[in-house]
């Protein structure tokens, strides 16, 4: 195991304290590491009109962004249920905006983890190829 994982592991279960869950009772805490190695954290967070609720990856991707970092190397996301949870389909193709090389680390707990590459999870991704920039 890469040793910054074990770290971020351990700050994604740390995380999923935060949630904000009261609809679905479903928790998600996510750790996002920098290619500067610094780590940002993130929960899900639910709302009544669900279709308003945000999942821990992208509050984690949008904390760094906000701060300047677009780089990163891995992301641990930890849920509580019996069985690897791996991020929804809005959240695989909001993460590969920013790069497709990265290791998703599923977590179910400290030494219950699977590391896949996004790229693996999302095959055939939309992203910028497919549009006309200059």
């Amino acid at each position: 195991m890469h040793s910054d994982y074990s770290i971020l592991i351990e700050k994604s279960i740390r995380a999923k304290k935060h949630s904000y869950s009261p609809y679905s009772g479903f928790s998600v805490g996510a750790a996002l590491l920098t290619t500067k190695n610094k780590i940002y954290t993130g929960a899900n967070v639910e709302n009544a009109s669900y279709s308003l609720c945000i999942c821990a990856e992208r509050v984690a991707y949008t904390k760094a962004v906000s701060e300047g970092d677009k780089k990163f190397k891995a992301i641990a996301i930890a849920a509580n249920g019996k069985e690897f949870v791996f991020p929804c389909g809005a959240c695989r193709q909001f993460m590969y905006e920013f790069g497709d090389d990265i290791d998703v680390i599923v977590v179910r707990s400290a030494k219950q983890f699977r590391i896949v590459k996004l790229f693996e999870l999302l095959p055939g991704a939309f992203d910028k190829t497919f549009l006309k920039i200059k």
